[in-house]
Formats: structure tokens, C-alpha cells, sequence
């Protein structure tokens, strides 16, 4: 084809800023109204159906060892957010393909920040779970994936290798499709089945790890930071790991349920 014959998009060189701007507020506004809008509350059979999949995933094991990969996520997503907040310098975070992960930060190596950074692996994802329960109790299921998404969005700029991308990209894959294109039924399937395996699902790798160090191992965990940090038997952070995950876990399903009743 002639170079004459091509059809180039061109740009308007006067084109007015006013009306850029405009579009760009107007989109704005549009995606503000989507995550912050309203809907009515989810049928009482869906909650029941997620929470009953959501089990699943965490209990049977071949499942879990899929689903742990995203309470991975959240664990070392809740310690960089936490390193940050506290002023360390985030080096970067690795995901592997056992379910491990390691989040990698510089900055004062005792004191208040570094403990902060370190409990809040365990009890990230619980905490991150209630916020999306509250959401939802709300009629907010947008505004739960748009949440997840962005986070995802942001962890997967510190991810530093390739499982690691792989796995943050495949789960922002499905909260992306549901969150743009699902309608108001598969936006609440979505948002009630993740808050789920938050809930339910944060409390397992505490189990775990209790029967880890009660058969001698687990040295370099979270727990045995914190007890380096601060002199404090690893058995005591691994009790209040559990008294967090296990109490946000009831709280969140109590408010969800409490939301279902008329």
C-alpha cells in the first residue's frame, strides 16, 4: 500500500485543554460512581453458597494449596503497606510456588516499625477481609474489587520475580474481569467469595505455623522475629496471631450475617 493510501489518526494540535479536561473528569466521575455506588443487598442463598466454597478452598487440601497463594498475597502485601507506613524502604517481595514469600525492607532493624512490619503478615489478611465484610454489609461489592484490584495493581510493581507476577497477575486477572464486565450478580459472587477466603483462610498458615514450631522447626519465622524483636516467647505472637484471625474471622461473619437479617 502507497504511503498516500494509509489512514494515519491525527491529533489536533488546537485542540481546546478545557475539553480534555473535561473528558478526563468526566471519566472520573463515571469510575467514582461505579466503586462507590450503591446496590441492593446480595441474596441471602449467594452469601450461604460462597461461604460454603470458600470452606472448601481452605479446608480440603489440594485446594488450599492453591488457595493459599493468595493469602500469600495478602501476607506480604499487609507487611510492605505496614514497612511503608513506619518509613522503611521496601527492597522488594518474592512469591514462590510452595505458598512461601518473603518481603524484603531496609530501615532500622529493631524497634516499634519492626515489629509493626512483622506481626502484620499474619494478620493482614484477616484485616483486609473484615474491611471488605464491611464493604459488602454496605452493598458495596464494586467498591471491594476495585479495592483488591488496586492493591494488586500495587504489589505487583514490588514483585521481583517471575512466579511471583505470574500468580499477582492471574488473581487480578479474574477481580479485573468481574469488577469491568460482571454484572451486579457476578460483581457480588466475586467480592463475597474473596472476603471469605480472607476470613476463613487467614487463620490456617497460623495453625500451621503453631504446629510447625511445636515440632521443633520454624526458625525465621514471623513469630521468631517477633520474639528476637522483643524478647516475648514465640508461643505468645503465635497465641495472638491466632485471637486476631480467629476474632476478625467471627466478627466479619457475624456482621455479614447480621446484614442478612431483616
Amino acid at each position: 500500500m502507497a504511503d498516500s493510501d494509509r489512514k494515519v489518526p491525527s491529533v489536533d494540535p488546537e485542540a481546546d485543554p478545557s475539553t480534555l479536561l473535561e473528558s478526563f473528569t468526566s471519566a472520573v466521575r463515571a469510575g467514582w460512581h461505579a466503586v462507590s455506588s450503591v446496590s441492593e443487598p446480595a441474596p441471602a442463598v449467594l452469601v450461604v453458597l460462597t461461604a460454603a466454597v470458600a470452606l472448601a478452598l481452605v479446608s480440603v487440601r489440594p485446594l488450599w494449596l492453591v488457595t493459599r497463594h493468595v493469602i500469600t498475597q495478602a501476607h506480604e502485601g499487609s507487611h510492605a503497606l505496614v514497612a511503608r507506613l513506619v518509613g522503611r524502604r521496601l527492597a522488594g517481595i518474592r512469591l514462590h510456588s510452595d505458598t512461601s514469600g518473603v518481603t524484603v525492607s531496609s530501615g532500622n532493624p529493631r524497634g516499634p516499625g519492626m515489629i509493626a512490619t512483622a506481626f502484620a503478615g499474619y494478620t493482614g489478611p484477616a484485616a483486609l477481609g473484615f474491611v471488605a465484610a464491611t464493604l459488602l454489609t454496605t452493598g458495596r461489592p464494586a467498591a471491594v474489587l476495585w479495592s483488591v484490584l488496586a492493591a494488586l495493581a500495587l504489589l505487583i510493581l514490588l514483585i521481583r520475580n517471575f512466579f511471583g507476577f505470574v500468580s499477582v497477575l492471574a488473581v487480578g486477572a479474574v477481580i479485573g474481569i468481574a469488577a469491568y464486565y460482571g454484572d451486579e450478580l457476578v460483581r457480588y459472587t466475586v467480592a463475597y467469595l474473596t472476603t471469605w477466603v480472607l476470613l476463613f483462610g487467614a487463620t490456617r498458615p497460623v495453625l500451621e505455623l503453631a504446629r510447625t514450631h511445636r515440632r521443633g522447626r520454624g526458625q525465621g519465622s514471623d513469630a521468631d522475629q517477633l520474639r528476637w524483636l522483643t524478647r516475648v516467647p514465640t508461643a505468645v505472637w503465635i497465641v495472638a496471631f491466632a485471637v486476631v484471625t480467629l476474632g476478625t474471622a467471627a466478627y466479619g461473619t457475624a456482621r455479614i450475617v447480621a446484614a442478612q437479617v431483616p
